[in-house]
């Protein structure tokens, strides 16, 4: 939130500095994010009046302008050379004199006047746009003053720029923050500083008047206030005070009724709406939407609604979205003459959320959803209503205000020894006491027990633990003493077994990898396409409308991170997350790490895309394959082996992908990504990507001590003739899987497949050449133990795989 500070100090002016002002408010949790000036130094610039204006002899687009300068032109009216096209006798203008220094320009340095010569005619001076002045963006013009600003008073004094701009980081809770005087009030909790109380005083009613309204949901609307105004007068000028400490806010100025509105909110926190009276047909309902229903709103979107959205409709249409933004159809305007004023508490979680669906956000729908006084709508429509007739005129009609449902405020007691274990220093009653009555919090008092009946503006204080964070933060987080924990600190040793999520990091690294950290939250497609799922669990106030549920695999996340480098003109990526994914499970139950149907696992997701190496001499280029990544993989679950089976995941190319198996269990799958999605999110090419269960990857073989063989191994090739279709890993399986324990090790170290059949190997054959070592660890092996071990591998083979010998 952004504010002046002038605006702030005339509710509450502690003798504080700019900067002690800022750190008292930092340090109380209102976190001051920047400060900086209304306006940069500039010297010299007085309020100057323009007596007469004539064309230039020697030039279209200039005027030679007469101009009074007040003590400053003691010798007469300064001639100025101006290009302004509004430059004109009688208005009042900036005027920087001969020596005045300017705003500096990009180069930091200041711009300073003198006297020039403009197509042969002398300039004794400036006139000055809002622009050159560094005040705003405005270069239409020169800058209009009001005509009472003194002539040659300094411009600095005459705008009250000599002013901070304090821009706020308010957190969710400080909804009573979100204004003016709420802040006030809070800096005169914190420094002891009296705060201007306002009054707010009716307005007598002209006639009797009144807009039919009807709040047929209560669960969304608790109050609403309205008033009738009739005979305003919309083409008025908004004061240039208004304008002025508007867009020190931020906020740009639009029309009086408009402006009006925006003050009111700004000052006291109060989002108001005026509507135009001769818009509206028969009179107003308040109402949640219904399926279909459609509103082209002030910023000029048309929504389409549906019951989950409050809505203010007449007995035609819907006019205004609740307490979010009102509609185009019953907007004010120039020739609107009869107004209603309206005023209302929304339930926030009848507000929270609405805006985001439909891809905006306003500053009412802001509070709204945070929480907004409801006591106070009568006496703000009475503020609002004073403004109007100040500045645009009008007849007021009687106040219209329905009460369907305020909210309750169950007392919160507060312990004070619990308050002094939580903050962690001694606080007597007193102070206790002390604080809630400079803080304007009704209570009443026990011995040890002060019960806060929490007051209508304060939607946060809901447990005693928002009442100890108000103790210490009126008593100042200085005072906090420090102390050493009390606790034991004890370190948790990590099994020799188990390897930790950094370790697993760096071993991925270590491959080539780089790690990437996404968003839990992933589209709705990611989990359709490419995770097969039909039922993610949906995220029930998303940040952003397409990250709208939980992901279940970690694949999508990888992509989107491929896409974006490749938008970037990457050629190779190697990238790698290591994150939680969500899942329905009904047998999970909560705990402190886990929620009841929902499990969590933690996985390990890797993509490879582009060469196989970086740019080299020494070696062909080619593009990463399938068992480049399956290397990877490998070396990760090292000395473990796993096995990779052939099958199919929604994700991946049907005839280039496999389950990941460890001890027979799966732990996860890798493959190249499938061509129908390799073509729908617009790919080059495919990658390659693994993902695996992370518990899995974290466990590891702790060395176990074996003596070394005193016997000699030894080794015996096999040439073995087999079907096409028969994998290495069930030939190796068969060959090691010996009751006799002298088979070690199985190594294929050649496949031979000829152009043409032969006797001895079939068209849909192939021969693989084994090398197999044999041990035993007693005794010497003799020729007649090893070919009887080889003659039960070849028989085996023959039994399992069909295979057999080549001749």
């Amino acid at each position: 939130m952004q504010f002046p500070e002038s605006w702030l100090r005339e509710f509450c002016n502690p003798p504080l500095s700019t900067e002690q002002l800022a750190d008292t408010l930092t340090m109380a949790g209102l976190e001051v994010e920047e400060m900086r000036p209304v306006a940069p130094p500039f010297s010299r610039i007085v309020v100057g009046r323009i007596l007469e204006a004539v064309q230039h002899p020697n030039a279209d687009r200039l005027r030679v302008c007469s101009v009074d300068a007040g003590e400053h032109s003691k010798d007469g009216p300064l001639q100025i050379v101006c290009g302004a096209p509004n430059a004109r006798a009688g208005i009042k203008v900036p005027l920087a004199l001969v020596g005045a220094a300017l705003p500096p320009g990009d180069d930091g340095k200041p711009f300073e006047i003198k006297v020039g010569k403009l197509r042969g005619v002398e300039s004794f001076g400036m006139l000055c746009s809002a622009r050159e002045l560094k005040l705003s963006e405005d270069h239409g013009g020169l800058l209009e003053l009001d005509d009472d600003a003194p002539v040659g008073a300094d411009v600095r004094e005459v705008l009250k720029l000599d002013d901070t701009l304090f821009t706020l980081k308010l957190t969710p809770n400080l909804a009573h923050c979100l204004s003016v005087y709420g802040i006030a009030r809070e800096l005169s909790a914190l420094t002891g500083a009296p705060l201007l109380q306002p009054a707010f005083t009716p307005v007598a009613p002209v006639h009797t008047d009144t807009l039919p309204v009807t709040v047929e949901a209560p669960d969304l609307c608790g109050r609403f206030s309205g008033r009738i105004v009739r005979k305003v007068n919309t083409r008025a000028k908004t004061p240039a005070w208004m304008v002025e400490r508007l867009a020190r806010c931020g906020q740009r100025s639009v029309s009086p009724l408009v402006d009006i509105s925006n003050y009111v909110m700004f000052e006291f926190g109060r989002p108001s709406h005026i509507f135009d009276l001769d818009k509206i047909h028969g009179g107003l309902v308040v109402r949640w939407g219904r399926e279909g229903e459609s509103l082209k709103l002030l910023n000029g979107n048309t929504i389409t609604m549906d019951a989950q959205v409050g809505v203010i409709a007449d007995a035609q249409a819907v006019e205004s979205l609740a307490g979010i933004m009102g509609g185009d159809a019953t907007a004010v305007s120039d020739d609107t003459q009869n107004v209603y004023v309206e005023a209302a508490f929304w339930w926030p979680q009848a507000v929270a959320g609405r805006s985001r669906r439909f891809n905006f956000s306003t500053d009412a729908g802001h509070r709204f959803e945070r929480g907004v006084d409801p006591a106070q709508t009568v006496a703000h429509i009475e503020h609002l209503t004073r403004l109007i007739l100040d500045i645009c005129g009008g007849e007021p009609g009687p106040i219209d205000d329905q009460q369907p449902r305020m909210p309750e405020r169950p007392p919160v007691a507060l312990r004070v020894a619990r308050a002094a274990k939580v903050i962690g220093m001694p606080v007597t009653q007193a102070q206790c006491a002390d604080v809630l009555r400079r803080l304007g919090l009704p209570f009443a008092e026990a011995d040890g027990v002060l019960t806060v009946t929490p007051p209508s503006h304060r939607f946060d204080l809901q447990i005693e633990e928002d009442l100890i964070e108000e103790v210490i933060k009126v008593l100042g987080y200085t005072q906090l003493p420090d102390t050493p924990p009390l606790a034991p600190v004890t370190a948790r040793v990590r099994p020799e077994a188990q390897r930790g999520s950094h370790a697993l990091r760096r071993a991925v690294a270590g491959l080539g990898y780089q790690e990437t950290i996404n968003f839990s939250f992933v589209e709705a497609r990611w989990e359709h396409e490419l995770a097969g799922n039909a039922d993610p669990i949906q995220v029930l106030n998303p940040i952003a409308s397409p990250l709208s549920v939980m992901r279940s695999s970690l694949i999508g996340s990888l992509v989107a991170v491929l896409q974006y480098n490749l938008a970037r003109r990457a050629q190779r990526v190697r990238i790698f997350e290591l994150g939680r994914v969500f899942r329905r499970d009904a047998s999970v139950t909560d705990s402190l790490t886990t929620v009841a149907g929902v499990s969590q696992p933690l996985r390990l997701a890797g993509l490879a895309y582009g060469p196989a190496q970086p740019l080299q001499w020494g070696a062909a280029e080619r593009a990463v394959d399938f068992f480049d990544v399956k290397a990877d993989v490998e070396a990760l679950l090292a000395p473990r082996r796993a096995s990779f089976v052939a099958a199919e995941h929604p994700a991946l190319h049907p005839g280039r992908s496999a389950r990941i198996e460890l001890g027979g269990q799966p732990i996860g799958w890798i493959g190249e990504l499938h061509p129908k999605w390799r073509q729908g999110y617009d790919l080059p090419q495919a990658p390659v990507l693994f993902e695996l269960d992370a518990d899995a990857l974290k466990a590891q073989v702790v060395p176990a001590y074996q003596p070394i063989a005193r016997q000699q191994s030894v080794w015996r090739d096999l040439a073995l003739v087999v079907k096409d279709g028969v994998p290495h890993d069930a030939l190796i399986a068969a060959i090691t899987d010996d009751t006799s324990g002298l088979v070690r090790h199985a190594q294929l170290f050649d496949i031979y497949k000829p152009k043409a059949p032969t006797a001895d190997i079939a068209a849909d054959e192939r021969s693989m050449a084994v090398r197999v070592e044999l041990l035993d660890d007693h005794a010497t092996l003799t020729d007649e133990r090893v070919e009887s071990v080889v003659s039960g591998i070849v028989e085996r083979l023959g039994q399992r795989l069909q295979a057999r010998l080549r001749g």
